[in-house]
């Protein structure tokens, strides 16, 4: 194949064409018939050779040129696509002179008779004829063309899809493999997995589907869509649809918890005090909120206002069912709920659904009791703490348990409490309270003393021993764990310390930390080591000092 005259309108009406089908820029279906033309040519005069073909956008015609650059004489390797500044001060001494000649500078013709002669970088540009295109040749150039308009095509969906992230679209199924829906979106096609469908549900090619966006990612064969049903935006984004007042923002989705094609929770609140935020996403006669079960394939959905106020939300969150007592633990983000025995069944729901969907909306640990377990419980604890004061401080029984009844639970609240809060109790002078709080202090000296010796006999060193933070019985524990000296518990992590959690397996493992009976927290544990390697040098302060303010300024842009 030749490009003559008869066919030069032909390449531009090709690229049109391809370009209007794919929609893509013109532009780059002509730029890749550049290339593949320039691949051509370099077939037929030498690979070596740096052949360059611009197309006409008016006129269609190829110009096929062949260009040499001036290089240092030291780096001048290709022959054939180079030249050194003394060679080309040839074509400066007597200049071709023709039309089809020219020198480029940065870009811009130059004057090859210019008096400072040539410099590095200078290109020669000279025209050469055209080439005649075998089947080899032809074929080769139409793989190129079709792997550029591929390579553009997928650009364009991937600027077309990757603002969309995080919304709803709709689509057509495509077909159906091994589990997974292939949906045309219209530009392309997206994928919805096995586990992101709701329930059992089937497609059959042709239906129509309204999905998420969960994710849109530039991979090597392509932009990758995927979708998802199941998602708890999903259906964040159902409502926004159906809910005037949340998308123009009056009403806000504060929470979302789903088990897919079952039930799901949603907390919402009213940012305008004479709009129900619950009446609003119901609807008239339950219109709005139905909307949303028929598109979820009937999964039911339970509208619970938010309240700042946690115990609060979390009685709305376990809605039907009714709530005597909340106890909620801000340091371990754990709740404790004490229920009716009738309301039990109902307020765990079935296989747990509802405390479950309750624990995601509100991101906390809720543990449910019976009136009558609490109960017993509690009684439980009194007698325990009975028996601690009766052994430690040698009081009798009523005592014991009036200093349990005052809400007094250790003995280092009894040693180092103010006499005053002693006073109150009935039965108790000054001589008394005082004679409780040197029984309590003699009592913790004595356990600190036989503790500090287990940890001593153990080989535990004074650097640990002393460290601030530890108390005698931490260090004991410790080097019963074979940490015994500061340097030892400087290189422990948080977790050996204070506890945590390990995914084995796709199952969550408990790791048991050697300061966990001691109430030690991940943050606590954290603080103390970070202290520990300054103190040996591991760690510069100023640099502990930079992390912060680093960390605060991260989190005031997130906010």
């Amino acid at each position: 194949m030749a490009i003559t005259s008869a066919n030069q309108l032909e390449l531009l009406q090709t690229a049109e064409a391809v370009a209007r089908e794919k929609m893509i820029d013109p532009g780059l279906v002509v730029e890749a018939m550049e290339e593949s033309l320039a691949r051509a040519a370099k077939s037929r005069y030498g690979s070596e050779m740096d052949i360059r073909v611009s197309i006409d956008r008016k006129t269609g015609r190829a110009n096929f040129t062949r260009v040499r650059t001036v290089v240092d004489e030291e780096v001048l390797e290709n022959y054939q696509a180079e030249m050194t500044a003394d060679q080309a001060r040839a074509y400066f001494v007597a200049p071709a002179g023709g039309r089809d000649e020219f020198w480029l500078r940065e870009g811009a013709r130059i004057d090859p008779t210019a008096a400072e002669g040539p410099q590095i970088g200078d290109e020669f540009h000279e025209a050469v004829p055209p080439v005649e295109m075998g089947r080899i040749a032809a074929q080769s150039a139409k793989q190129v063309i079709l792997q550029k308009v591929r390579e553009a095509e997928r650009d364009r969906q991937y600027e077309e899809f990757k603002d969309r992230a995080g919304t709803i679209i709709n689509g057509v199924v495509k077909r159906e493999e091994y589990g997974n829906v292939i949906v045309d979106v219209g530009t392309g096609e997206a994928i919805l997995r096995r586990n992101d469908k709701i329930g059992r549900e089937s497609y059959r090619p042709g239906d129509r589907i309204r999905c998420f966006i969960r994710d849109v990612r530039r991979e090597q064969r392509g932009p990758q869509i995927f979708l998802s049903r199941t998602a708890p935006e999903f259906m964040a984004e159902l409502f926004k649809m159906e809910v005037p007042e949340i998308y123009e923002g009056i009403i806000e989705i504060k929470a979302v918890a789903r088990d897919p094609g079952s039930r799901a929770k949603i907390a919402v609140i009213s940012y305008d005090g004479s709009i129900d935020p619950v009446g609003a996403c119901v609807g008239m006669r339950g219109s709005r909120v139905q909307a949303v079960v028929n598109e979820l394939q009937g999964e039911k959905i339970d509208i619970i206002p938010w309240n700042e106020d946690m115990p609060t939300f979390l009685v709305n969150a376990l809605q039907p069912a009714e709530v005597s007592k909340v106890v909620f633990d801000e340091d371990a983000d754990r709740i404790e709920v004490v229920v009716p025995e009738e309301q039990l069944s109902l307020a765990i729901g079935r296989r747990g659904q509802n405390v479950r969907l309750a624990s995601q909306l509100t991101g906390l640990d809720i543990d449910i009791l019976t009136e009558e377990e609490e109960s017993k419980r509690r009684q439980a604890e009194f007698e325990e703490r009975t028996r601690l004061f009766m052994d430690t401080l040698d009081l009798d029984e009523f005592f014991a348990q009036l200093l349990v009844s005052e809400g007094f639970t250790t003995l280092e609240e009894v040693a180092y409490v103010e006499q005053d809060e002693l006073l109150v109790i009935d039965g108790v002078d000054e001589d008394t309270a005082k004679e409780l709080q040197a029984r309590a202090r003699d009592y913790i000296d004595e356990q600190n003393r036989k503790a500090i010796e287990t940890a001593r006999e153990l080989g535990a060193e004074d650097s640990l021993i002393n460290y601030e933070g530890l108390t005698p019985q931490m260090a004991e524990a410790l080097a019963k764990d074979g940490v015994k000296t500061l340097e030892d518990f400087a290189t422990c992590a948080d977790w050996e310390l204070a506890g945590g959690w390990t995914t084995v397996d796709g199952e969550r493992v408990k790791d048991d930390g050697v300061l966990e009976p001691f109430d030690v927290s991940l943050e606590e544990a954290q603080d103390m080591i970070m202290t520990a390697r300054v103190m040996l040098g591991w760690v510069d302060p100023a640099d502990l000092v930079a992390d912060a303010e680093e960390g605060e300024t991260v989190e005031e842009a997130e906010a």
